[in-house]
């Protein structure tokens, strides 16, 4: 059963008239706001987000003990309490600590639904169970049932992190080797997995890949229908090697790297038709929610890299055609996979993994190649390029209803947005100086600008996990810039020029300031200003954002925050996540 959102009507419990004037009202807002939940939200997998309302209204303990019972059945994971009226605050409020907990109170004068809310954020504050307060800005009349626009917002927001909260719990996170080169973010932290997110660690040496290969444990058709598919569209592009393999040994890498792609997926999330070639262990799969491939070196010295692997599955389809994003992380970089975790679960879209690789000043660009950067390049811009594990969606070339350039939910995908994410990629041999093995890396530069939000994971001792977050802009250059750029790094690997939206203070005083602030080599972006999501998905899982440009009004964190500070609220965050500590103890 998906994770589900649970809604509580609470009422006024005296009967003999209070209580019976307010039933309808009560369960009419509950209605409401499940309606407006179950129109907007999604599973990653394209369907609707599942709300069940309790069958009655709660106006004291009792009430409250049978609507957790009928909860405990339903799977549900975040619940909202809403209420037009006065109702009793520690009688009434959900107590069960597994649930992530929002309270509604109507802004009328007629019924205190404000004043409950109130006494309620203070009894879930005594009680050490951060809730979300849900209060509309302006009075409303108490038979109106419309739900005002900044009430939407919120109740839309929670419920998002809730069930991201919710989807991550008892999945797994496949480790597919160990530490690549010594970057921290590779090492699978069991403790962090299951503390924070809920999440089992689970390590997998790259030799089972090459098990399953030489043995021929995967589906045989599947692996032709996906080679004919590479054969047909995954034109290859240069081969900067000076002593460049075959055409037959390339043709090898490509059958290798077809079937490995298939051991990996099967390895994350398992594959029913093994079954019936007599694996039946390696059919069950890990429970993947994400995992990470560990390549350099061990791997790559030697065989194919897995960049065609981690772009494909990565990416929003496949020889298949649209289909959800798995997510891989290069280098088996943990603490970024994690990044594109939250980035998919908020936005249903593909998150795509890149080195931040140089901060280019517009004095550099104009000294290297004469032009004068200008529009969202004006401030200079990050390269964000890795060798060639990009998911396509990062073309930006899908459309939206009204021609614009967009990255998709994948079920939004149709054959001419792969079409034309395809035409503008083609697969480049691997630099044989890293890839000894070989391997094709997807190359192509991002062809629009479009909103973006690029965010980081980082681990710190004594402190645990903290969230760093920039909102901003793809940029084009022209396309002779564009290759004197990309040729100082690598012409081989996908390129994508990042402008973060500046505020003039901090981190995001300058672009320079916002490279010299990220706290690795790595990061993940994807569509959109997701970052105020991202702020309340980590506030739920006690995670501290050291980093954003978030506008202030769009920050909705748990209402106890206020008690650790209004003024500086980054100190606050931080006060308050070591307060109450990691979600699962």
């Amino acid at each position: 059963m998906q994770p589900t959102i649970g809604i509580r009507p609470i009422i006024d419990g005296r009967w003999g008239g209070i209580r019976e004037s307010l039933e309808d009202q009560t369960r009419r807002m509950a209605q409401s706001a499940k309606k407006l939940i179950e129109s907007n939200l999604f599973y990653t997998d394209g369907t609707p987000v599942r709300v069940v309302v309790y069958d009655g209204t709660i106006g004291g303990g009792a009430e409250a003990a049978k609507c957790k019972e009928f909860f405990d059945t339903q799977n549900v994971v975040g619940t909202l309490s809403v209420t037009p009226c006065w109702c009793y605050g520690s009688e009434t409020i959900d107590l069960d600590p597994s649930t992530v907990k929002a309270v509604w109170g109507l802004n009328a004068t007629e019924r205190p639904g404000a004043v409950y809310l109130a006494a309620a954020m203070a009894i879930h504050a005594q009680r050490g169970l951060p809730a979300f307060a849900i209060y509309g800005r302006d009075v409303q009349d108490k038979d109106d049932e419309n739900i005002t626009p900044d009430v939407a917002e919120k109740i839309l927001r929670f419920a998002k992190a809730a069930i991201a909260v919710g989807s991550m719990r008892n999945k797994a996170y496949v480790g597919l080797g160990s530490v690549s080169m010594g970057i921290g973010g590779s090492f699978l932290d069991g403790n962090l997995m299951q503390k924070y997110f809920g999440i089992r660690a689970e390590w997998v040496d790259m030799s089972e890949i090459n098990r399953r290969i030489t043995l021929g444990i995967y589906d045989k058709k599947e692996y032709e229908k996906e080679l004919a598919w590479i054969k047909a569209n995954c034109k290859e592009g240069i081969d900067t090697n000076a002593n460049p393999k075959t055409r037959e040994e390339k043709d090898k890498q490509w059958e290798f790297i077809a079937k490995m792609t298939l051991a990996i997926k099967d390895i994350m999330i398992g594959n029913p038709k093994l079954n019936d070639i007599g694996w039946h262990e390696e059919a069950l799969g890990r429970n993947a929610i994400l995992g990470g491939f560990q390549g350099q070196r061990m791997w790559t010295d030697w065989l194919p890299n897995a960049d065609f692997s981690e772009s494909i599955l990565n990416t929003s389809f496949d020889w298949n055609g649209k289909k959800e994003p798995l997510i891989l992380a290069t280098e088996n970089d943990t603490l970024n996979g994690m990044s594109m975790l939250f980035e998919k679960l908020l936005s249903y879209q593909a998150s795509i993994f890149a080195d931040v690789r140089t901060f280019w000043s517009p004095e550099a660009i104009k000294r290297v190649t004469g032009w004068t950067p200008t529009g969202r390049a004006k401030d200079g811009f990050m390269h964000l390029i890795n060798s060639g594990a990009a998911a396509l969606d990062g073309t930006a070339m899908s459309k939206n209803e009204k021609g614009e350039s967009v990255i998709k939910p994948w079920w939004e995908m149709n054959k001419k947005d792969i079409d034309a994410c395809m035409s503008k990629t083609d697969w480049c041999q691997a630099n044989l100086g890293y890839f000894r093995g070989g391997g094709f890396s997807s190359h192509f530069k991002t062809e629009a600008e479009i909103p973006v939000t690029m965010m980081r994971m980082n681990m710190v001792d004594g402190l645990g996990p903290v969230i760093q977050i920039a909102e901003g802009y793809t940029a084009v250059v022209p396309d002779d810039v564009q290759k004197t750029l990309w040729d100082r790094t690598d012409p081989t690997w996908p390129s994508t020029w990042f402008a973060p939206r500046l505020t003039g203070k901090g981190a995001f005083k300058d672009v320079y300031s916002v490279m010299a602030n990220w706290g690795a080599n790595h990061g993940a972006f994807t569509y959109g200003h997701i970052g105020a999501d991202i702020i309340t998905l980590a506030s739920m899982l006690r995670i501290p954002v050291s980093m954003h440009n978030v506008d202030e009004d769009k920050i909705f964190r748990p209402h106890a925050w206020t008690a650790f500070g209004t003024e500086d609220k980054e100190g606050a965050d931080y006060r308050a996540c070591a307060n109450y500590g990691a979600l699962y103890k």
